[in-house]
């Protein structure tokens, strides 16, 4: 594709700063780098027609880390780290907040409850006598110990009688979330160019050049903030992609389920939305697979995500399927995120370790920042 004059001179020339991927860390970056350099120009290259990878297909959980997610990072993390980890999630969903208002994302904060299967009676017990210890390593981001232990009011089947739940996390409207962010660029003069793959960084120390299949144009720095696809561009192991796949349901009449849930050490989450509940996880059945850039859905995972909303979440209540859907997270082995200079005229923001919601708007801060 040949650029015309009015395409080059209006978009691709004299750009200051390029981010590429339009998702929550890619527009936080942008909105930051504005607020600094309001006399920047500045653009936004999004691969997909609308935000790809997890920004817009999360399922709009404000969490930050279940009493068995804390444990489990705390044997391969040091107290401090985790501590750090869980203070970022907090201040990212409070910058968020404050960015977007709480009316224009939808927040509610009815608290996030941990069920426990009755075959992980282990677990469990070892979860409830942490809950002390767990409160004490929090109680200095929260303000007060967040975890306390509820009964099933609920009546979700074949679980342990009692939920450990955060009061402190709550849920937000994806969907709203993302339109708020755009919105802010626009409202800020940042374009957001949608349908071009960035193929390939050159840094060229005081510049960087952007190679897209059908163009290429020069860059004083550029930004990546694409996830679970950074690998491509940072050729890096370091950030391994992670597809979730996830369903709704049909209007559920008179659904009493209100709040976020999930079990098996945050493998399984699902929520209300409105009278619908979304539910998605799975991706320990089989973790080879799941580490794909691939869209799309597998019967293994689907399969089991049915039988648990008939038997756990809904038992004995006909239920019907109304749309699935998979994103791509970046993971590794340690949920720290990468915030880096990868270059002298390049830094990424990736690795967010499925907590996007909660990180994204701080990664986004931070990855600005880099630079100064």
């Amino acid at each position: 594709m040949d650029l015309s004059y009015w395409e080059y001179k209006s978009w691709f020339s004299n750009v200051d700063f390029t981010v590429v991927g339009s998702g929550i860390v890619g527009i936080n970056c942008a909105v930051r780098l504005k607020e600094k350099y309001p006399k920047s120009s500045i653009l936004i290259l999004e691969k997909g027609s609308l935000p790809q990878g997890a920004s817009t297909k999360n399922a709009g959980f404000a969490c930050f880390g279940s009493a068995s997610e804390i444990l489990s990072d705390l044997e391969h993390h040091t107290e401090q780290e985790v501590v750090e980890l869980v203070q970022k999630r907090n201040k990212g969903i409070q910058r968020l907040r404050k960015l977007l208002g709480d009316t224009a994302i939808d927040f509610q904060l009815h608290g996030s409850h941990e069920l426990f299967p009755l075959g992980k009676t282990q677990l469990f017990v070892k979860c409830l006598e942490s809950i002390p210890y767990l409160n004490g390593l929090m109680e200095p981001i929260f303000g007060k110990g967040p975890f306390v232990t509820n009964d099933n009011s609920f009546n979700f089947g074949k679980i342990q009688n009692k939920y450990i739940t955060h009061t402190e996390e709550g849920q937000l409207d994806t969907g709203k979330m993302m339109r708020s962010l755009i919105q802010k660029c626009l409202s800020m003069e940042i374009p957001i160019i949608n349908g071009v793959l960035v193929e390939e960084v050159v840094d060229l120390q005081n510049r960087a050049i952007i190679k897209t299949p059908g163009f290429e144009f020069t860059t004083k720095k550029v930004f990546v903030a694409t996830n679970g696809f950074a690998s491509k561009l940072l050729k890096s192991d370091t950030v391994l992609p992670a597809r979730a796949q996830v369903l709704v349901t049909e209007p559920i009449k008179d659904l009493p389920i209100k709040g976020t849930f999930h079990f098996d050490e945050g493998y399984y989450y699902f929520r209300n939305i409105e009278n619908r509940i979304l539910f998605g996880g799975g991706r320990n059945l089989d973790f080879d697979a799941e580490e794909t850039v691939e869209f799309g859905q597998t019967d293994l995972i689907q399969n089991q995500l049915e039988v648990l909303l008939k038997t756990m979440i809904l038992p004995n209540q006909p239920v019907k399927i109304d749309r699935r859907w998979s994103g791509i997270m970046g993971v590794g082995k340690q949920k720290t995120p990468i915030i880096k200079p990868v270059s002298n005229s390049v830094y990424c923001g990736v690795r967010l370790g499925g907590m996007g919601v909660a990180l994204g708007s701080l990664v986004g801060e931070e990855l600005a920042d880099l630079a100064d």
